[in-house]
């Protein structure tokens, strides 16, 4: 399990342990808040693409799909 504070993770970079596309390198490249200013999720853009997606953070912490910087 990838231990991660939401609050640093803009420009945080990341790769998908099962890439699709031949996207495998991501950055976070916006955060979004609720009405008390906690993250609850995370746009992903692929670096090779440029393809954006939005996902729950938390779904970061699961090593088995996500590895912390560029591998």
């Amino acid at each position: 399990m990838n231990r991660i504070s939401p609050d640093k993770l803009l420009l945080s970079k990341w790769t998908a342990a099962h890439p699709q596309n031949r996207e495998k390198h991501f950055l976070v490249t916006e955060l979004f808040r609720d009405e008390e200013g906690t993250v609850v999720d995370v746009e992903l853009q692929a670096v090779l693409t440029k393809r954006s997606e939005r996902l729950d953070w938390r779904s970061l912490k699961n090593s088995d799909a996500w590895t912390l910087g560029w591998n």
